[in-house]
């Protein structure tokens, strides 16, 4: 059920953008107890794809605690010198694109981004057949020497993961499609792909940590620490998303826009620190398998409404060929050229 919004939690407010609308918050409870209320709580979801494609979730069942020590382990790495930090350098992750990178290194709309970060990914071993194969963007990952850290990041992807899953039932069901939908055609074994931020203290605050862009996939669950800072574009301009206690924000990115003929678009947002510290970001993306071919959904019928010439790339999702792994290639690719030119 549609919870409350945004307002509703006081927060720290001094340094956060006013405006008049708000993001929608949604009680998931009975999705991820697969209880009654289920469509209750599926139409609210929807609501907020077709109007917004942004909404926070709260009562998701993810450990409270486990979000704090994924917080506190992050802290405690960026916190290293640069030197130390770099010995788990994405270069040294080769074609599984994993590890560490240092401010300005990623692009946006093909600017740099001011944050640093690490990259993370499903686990897997030498003799995972995509590994075997060479498919990029599958492999083990490079984890800090931090106590605790390795696994405390794999337990958080895995309880993101079955988040994930219980967000594209209720999805699903929004649209009027059986709730195993998206799990049958794309998701049964899903692309994961895990990012950790640092977005340095800026005294000016005039910098873009990550400039406008989209999401890539069908869904990213973001856990913000307290600094705010995240901006969602709308018709009436950009809403600010603050940080809610024990929520994720979460959004739609590409592919469900195409799926759905552009019914629930992918919304372009922007992330600025405008905190006085530094700021800790936990994206969390889950996408369809990498070899699914993605198509639109038979029996939506919407007029979707082509951006391209809003996007950086000038490029439309809805005239999208091949694999979800091509179109995630393609776009990493420019976010890491030189990178780019070394492992693929």
């Amino acid at each position: 059920m549609l919870a409350h919004q945004t307002m509703a939690y006081p927060m720290n407010t001094d340094n956060l953008i006013e405006t008049p609308e708000h993001l929608p918050v949604i009680d998931i409870t009975a999705l991820v107890a697969r209880t009654s209320g289920q469509q209750e709580v599926a139409d609210a979801i929807g609501r907020a794809c077709r109007e917004v494609g942004f909404f926070y979730v709260v009562g998701h069942g993810v450990n409270e605690e486990l979000c704090t020590r994924i917080e506190e382990l992050s802290r405690e790495f960026f916190a290293q010198d640069q030197q130390t930090k770099m010995s788990i350098r994405m270069e040294l992750g080769g074609r599984s694109w994993r590890g560490y990178f240092p401010v300005g290194a990623e692009l946006t709309s093909g600017k740099p981004d001011r944050k640093e970060g690490i990259y993370f990914g499903s686990e897997l071993g030498e003799h995972h057949p995509m590994v075997q194969a060479g498919t990029p963007i599958h492999g083990p990952n490079l984890f800090p020497d931090i106590a605790g850290f390795r696994d405390t990041v794999l337990s958080y992807m895995n309880a993101q993961t079955e988040l994930g899953h219980s967000l594209m039932r209720g999805i699903g069901l929004s649209l009027g499609l059986d709730e195993d939908y998206f799990a049958d055609r794309y998701t049964r074994d899903p692309l994961i792909l895990f990012r950790i931020f640092n977005y340095p203290f800026d005294s000016e605050k005039k910098q873009w940590g990550v400039g406008e862009h989209t999401d890539y996939g069908l869904l990213t669950m973001l856990k913000q620490d307290g600094a705010g800072g995240l901006e969602v574009k709308s018709e009436g301009g950009w809403i600010s998303a603050p940080p809610i206690p024990n929520s994720f924000v979460c959004n739609i990115g590409d592919m469900l826009d195409r799926m759905t003929r552009g019914l629930y678009r992918s919304t372009p947002h922007r992330v600025r620190n405008i905190a006085t510290r530094d700021r800790l970001s936990f994206p969390f993306f889950f996408d369809p398998n990498f070899n699914a071919e993605v198509k639109p959904i038979d029996g939506i019928s919407a007029d979707f409404y082509d951006d391209r010439n809003e996007r950086w790339d000038r490029s439309s999702v809805h005239e999208l060929t091949g694999t979800y792994g091509d179109y995630l290639l393609n776009k990493v690719s420019r976010v890491f050229p030189d990178l780019r030119r070394k492992v693929l």
